[in-house]
């Protein structure tokens, strides 16, 4: 029972960092143009 004080919190801060890692890629614009890319594959040269 008391490893759950442990693995409560963990798993919150885990969460946390999550949502964080995934707002900062979505600030910085690492989802911009992702349709872009598969097009590129497609065009030949």
């Amino acid at each position: 029972m008391d490893i759950l004080f442990i693995l409560i919190p963990l798993s919150v801060v885990l969460g946390l960092a999550i949502l964080a890692a995934l707002g900062w890629a979505v600030w910085r614009g690492q989802f911009e143009g992702v349709e872009a890319e598969g097009e590129r594959i497609l065009k030949s040269d």
